[in-house]
């Protein structure tokens, strides 16, 4: 779990553009962070095993 204070330290408006970067929306880890989901790869497996992203199928063959 990432700390509280450095969630809190990333949501305030920087003052400049490239100092923000991305966190999970659920956990806020801010590395293997996918974009397209807004979420860690961590999180996003738990979320792809329970079937709530759509579009998304475990893999096997």
């Amino acid at each position: 779990m990432a700390k509280k204070s450095l969630i809190a330290k990333q949501k305030k408006p920087q003052k400049y553009s490239t100092r923000y970067y991305n966190r999970c929306r659920i956990c806020g880890r801010p590395r293997a962070y996918l974009r397209k989901f807004g979420v860690c790869r961590l999180c996003f497996r738990v979320l792809a095993h329970r079937g709530e992203i759509p579009g998304v199928r475990k893999a096997s063959w």
